[in-house]
C-alpha cells in the first residue's frame, strides 16, 4: 500500500491540497493496517487463553474415570498423573459406562481444589471470546469498506 501511495503521488502533479486519490489510498491503507492489528490481537489473545487454560487444566483433578455422574466418588488422579499417550481416555480404564471429561461435576476433596475451581469459574467469566471478535471483524471490515466506497464514489464521480 505504501508503494502504491508513493507511486501515485510521484506520477501526479504537486498541489498544496489533498487529492481525492490520496483520501482513497490512505483510507484503504488504514483498513489494511487495522485488519493486520485485528489478526495479531486475536492470535495473541488465543495463545494467552490456551496457555492459561493448559495451566488450570494441569492443576485441577481429572474426572475422566467417573463411573456415573450421579455417584459421589473421589477422583484422585490429576491430568499430569495419567498416561497421556493413550488417545481418548487419558490412560483411564475403558468401561461400558459413558466417560466424560468434566471439571465441574466431582466431589471437592479439600479447600485447595475448591479455590482452583472458583478461580477457573471466575477466569472463564472474563475470557474474551476471540472467535466472536474474528467473526464480527469478517462482517464489520468489509461492510465499513463497502460503505466508504459507496460514499467516496458518490461524492467523487
Amino acid at each position: 500500500m505504501s508503494t502504491i501511495i508513493t507511486g501515485v503521488n510521484a506520477s501526479m502533479p504537486r498541489v498544496s491540497y489533498i487529492k481525492a486519490v490520496d483520501i482513497y489510498l490512505w483510507v484503504s491503507f488504514v483498513f489494511v493496517f487495522l485488519s493486520v492489528i485485528e489478526y495479531a490481537a486475536v492470535n495473541y489473545l488465543t495463545t494467552v487463553q490456551e496457555r492459561t487454560e493448559r495451566k488450570l487444566r494441569e492443576q485441577l483433578p481429572c474426572t475422566c474415570g467417573i463411573a456415573h455422574p450421579d455417584e459421589d466418588m473421589m477422583v484422585t488422579a490429576a491430568y499430569s498423573d495419567v498416561d497421556q499417550s493413550t488417545t481418548g481416555n487419558y490412560g483411564m480404564p475403558v468401561s461400558e459406562v459413558r466417560q466424560e471429561r468434566i471439571f465441574a461435576q466431582f466431589t471437592l476433596a479439600d479447600n485447595q481444589t475448591t479455590s482452583q475451581v472458583r478461580s477457573l469459574k471466575s477466569y472463564v467469566n472474563i475470557w474474551i471470546d476471540t472467535h466472536a471478535i474474528d467473526k464480527y471483524s469478517r462482517v464489520i471490515f468489509p461492510g465499513a469498506y463497502t460503505l466508504f466506497n459507496i460514499i467516496y464514489w458518490s461524492i467523487y464521480s
